[in-house]
């Protein structure tokens, strides 16, 4: 099987190393010096005070609400940010939390975009209490929010008296493409999510980090979901490898996607500009071929044993990561070719 998903990475033997002769405690006591270690090593690396280690980033994300905001104040998102298109409601269900949704440009909200929408103070309103960022986006295609952009809103931010959070589950995927250290992507966040199981190719977990007094109250968040842990540095470990020795190689997930992004545009039907191509993800787009994007990526399954996903009705994407080398292109770029050259012929009935 050949998986376009980041998700599917697995960790390299260092990590399985490291997860087996990890010292161990309770981590819920915060007695794991494995978790410990991880987490200081996180805030260390953000440049913030603290972190605490989730299973998630769904978990990360949802303790981040909790922490920052009330039951009814108003969330300030991009209409397809992660959290409120794939994390099953728990903004509204768990968090209590209103979104107020704008259109981003290519998923990036700028200060410009977000400060005509704020509401002024009144009774029919619900108070709105923090912005929310995702660095890189997803649904827009890996696209990354700039330090200046940052810096925009912080400035909207403590103006409106506002927090800012970054839902940054490939951050480091940012940091690599811009080149400049993950700190200075959230040096104006009040609190930074971040994955460690997807390029970094750690097997599971998130990191959520900010202010002292903010990662306390997301922990207990953390505890009242049934997100405590207790022998965690068991995983806890392979993020520390994570961390130390796999940001710089996203850098190739970055330069095999520019690869995908060219040899698909080459394709007669479908459409890519190679130029959009910021971080490790590719769109691309299945109308010239008159065949939806479902039913490309079921072919590819059946068919290729090739793994990817349908994004909208004619949008397929790919995510290349640790697993994917020259051998995974090719083998995509094969089938395509094939699945773009054969007709779709709708079936009749007599």
């Amino acid at each position: 099987m050949i998986s376009f998903y980041d998700t599917s990475t697995l960790p390299t033997e260092e990590m399985r190393e490291a997860m087996r002769t990890a010292p161990l405690g309770d981590d819920v006591y915060g007695l794991d010096p494995t978790v410990n270690e991880l987490e200081a090593l996180a805030a260390e690396t953000l440049g913030k005070e603290a972190s605490v280690f989730m299973t998630s980033g769904t978990l990360a994300n949802l303790a981040a609400l909790l922490a920052h905001v009330r039951r009814g104040d108003e969330v300030v998102l991009e209409r397809d940010a992660h959290v409120v298109y794939a994390e099953t409601g728990g903004i509204a269900a768990v968090a209590g939390c209103m979104p107020l949704l704008l259109d981003g440009e290519r998923g990036v909200i700028r200060r410009e975009l977000v400060e005509p929408v704020l509401r002024r103070a009144n009774v029919h309103y619900p108070p709105t209490s923090l912005i929310w960022v995702e660095n890189t986006h997803n649904r827009a295609g890996g696209t990354i929010t700039r330090p200046e952009v940052m810096e925009g809103l912080r400035e909207l931010a403590d103006r409106q008296r506002l927090r800012l959070h970054v839902d940054g589950a490939r951050v480091f995927n940012a940091a690599v493409a811009l080149g400049v250290p993950a700190r200075e992507l959230v040096a104006h966040a009040d609190s930074v999510s971040f994955s460690l199981s997807k390029g970094l190719s750690a097997p599971i977990g998130s990191l959520l980090a900010g202010t002292t007094d903010f990662v306390a109250r997301a922990r207990q968040a953390r505890k009242m979901l049934g997100g405590g842990m207790r022998q965690a540095g068991v995983v806890a470990a392979a993020g520390i490898v994570a961390l130390r020795s796999g940001i710089h190689r996203l850098a190739d997930d970055h330069a095999r996607a520019h690869d995908v992004a060219h040899e698909l545009s080459a394709i007669p039907g479908l459409a890519i500009d190679p130029n959009d191509v910021e971080t490790n993800m590719v769109f691309v787009d299945t109308s010239g071929t008159g065949i939806p994007a479902a039913a490309v990526v079921q072919r590819l399954r059946t068919d290729y044993d090739i793994r990817a996903s349908a994004t909208h009705p004619y949008s397929v994407r790919f995510v290349t990561h640790r697993q994917i080398g020259k051998a995974e292109v090719t083998a995509l770029v094969g089938a395509l070719t094939e699945i773009a050259g054969v007709p779709q012929h709708s079936s009749s009935h007599p």
